[in-house]
């Protein structure tokens, strides 16, 4: 049982809200200085887009019994990884540590966590009976010497533990910012193995710090392109199994698949499902031509959406499901679009320099992410609705293929630099925090799920 409460005290909650609202104000104007001084003495400062992250501290969780020995670093680690991960708080090293945590249910020496300039403590505790475990977890706020909210605890099964340590994440980041989580969420993406003339492509997932890696199909055929259902059950992918490429369904825990649409003569490729995971759209190639084609996935009925001479491809839908974005050469280089589904009606979004391709509606709804290349360099970069507010995020020989985190804040994408292999990157929407995504070996075009249930 997840227990929280909406009862905040001000300090550290109102620096990491400045510190959050900072970013997203660098997509609609100039950086400037942000504070919060009303809360407390915390002082955050946006100076380019560079933040100083909060510094926290995470001892590692007290062991209830023996058997919790073997996780309570353990899970510390992840905890601490996820949130330092995230840009906005930084992790103060257990060794410079005053205080030591060694009852989950003893009063907190908060003098001794601000001797270290710690402004938020979390504190945690871990009992293992079989193969079940109980993980427990407090934040405090150490400025004002509070606790910030109610306790969280935990009960499932010791091969979880990591699960367990994701919602631990997910639920300090979301008391500190007010922003929702995105640590428990797994990415689907395809993993390189081979020799560049000859790569191996199977699909694989994985947990969104790059554990727990499996392998979904076996590379005997090259896939691509693969996309979570909005309730990350399912995926769609495109295989060339059977000669050309056929879009697939499957099941992510069974593993089974079908093809989906088969029709002789076409190429079907670039699927995404709509929001309510009753449709597929996706592009199909037909004599010449590829446009864009929405599949009802219980009738089996197919509707035709765009009908061009031109390449009309990478379709992805607003989360009410009434727009589709997608890229085209129909005005002779590739471009963005919008299209209204029920009147069909067409907007061209893109007006900046070079070509753009690969859009993807935040889940927020509030923003584009889109792949550009312009005078030899590639670029993630994001874009409102309207097409306004054009901002690139990042730059190299080769970045693409944008994904975004279910809380629309963190933006994951492939990066291939010349001579080198393509591996996985994040970045987050102010283009401040670029780190890469750890994977067995070679990887590329990744899709983020939404948060596990």
């Amino acid at each position: 049982m997840i227990a929280l409460t909406s009862k905040h005290p001000r300090a550290v909650v109102a620096a990491l809200a400045a510190l959050v609202l900072g970013m997203a104000s660098l997509l609609a104007a100039s950086p400037s200085p942000a504070q919060a001084q009303a809360g407390g003495p915390l002082r955050i400062e946006i100076t380019e887009g560079v933040i100083e992250p909060v510094p926290y501290a995470i001892p590692d969780f007290v062991a209830e019994n023996a058997a919790g020995q073997q996780y309570a670093a353990s899970l510390a680690r992840v905890v601490a990884n996820n949130l330092s991960g995230t840009g906005l708080l930084r992790e103060i090293p257990a060794s410079a540590h005053l205080g030591r945590i060694v009852s989950f249910d003893s009063p907190v020496q908060f003098s001794d966590w601000r001797a270290i300039n710690a402004q938020a403590l979390i504190t945690g505790a871990v009992l293992v009976n079989g193969a079940n475990i109980t993980v427990k977890f407090r934040l405090f706020d150490v400025v004002s010497g509070q606790q910030l909210g109610d306790g969280l605890q935990l009960d499932g099964r010791t091969d979880n533990w990591r699960r367990m340590a994701h919602r631990v994440s997910d639920a300090v980041y979301t008391r500190l910012t007010g922003e929702s989580g995105y640590f428990d969420s797994r990415v689907v993406f395809i993993a390189e193995s081979g020799p560049r003339e000859n790569r191996r492509k199977q699909v694989a997932i994985m947990d969104q710090d790059g554990e727990n890696v499996q392998f979904l199909t076996d590379g005997s055929a090259l896939a691509f392109a693969p996309r979570f259902s909005p309730t990350g059950d399912r995926l769609l992918f495109t295989s060339y199994e059977t000669g050309a490429p056929r879009v697939y369904l499957m099941d992510v825990a069974t593993r089974r698949r079908q093809m989906l649409g088969d029709q002789p003569g076409t190429m079907a490729f670039a699927p995404r499902f709509s929001p309510d995971g009753q449709s597929v759209v996706y592009s199909l190639a037909v004599g010449g031509t590829t446009n864009l084609y929405l599949l009802n996935l219980g009738s089996g009925q197919r509707f035709q959406l765009t009908d061009t001479r031109a390449i009309d491809t990478a379709p992805s839908f607003s989360p009410d499901g009434q727009s589709v974005v997608f890229e085209s050469d129909r005005e002779g280089t590739s471009q963005l679009y919008v299209m209204d589904i029920s009147t069909g009606a067409t907007l061209r979004l893109s007006v900046g320099q070079g070509r753009y391709s690969t859009p993807v509606w935040s889940p927020r709804g509030d923003l584009i992410a889109f792949t550009k290349s312009n005078a030899g360099r590639f670029h993630i970069g994001v874009m409102r609705v309207d097409g306004s507010n054009e901002r690139l995020l990042t730059s190299s020989y080769l970045d693409e293929g944008p994904t975004w985190a279910p809380n629309g804040r963190v933006i994951m994408f492939t990066r291939e630099q010349a001579g080198s292999d393509a591996a996985l990157f994040s970045v987050d929407i102010s283009g401040r925090n670029l780190r890469r995504v750890p994977t067995p070996g070679p990887a590329s075009d990744p899709s983020w799920s939404p948060l596990m249930p």
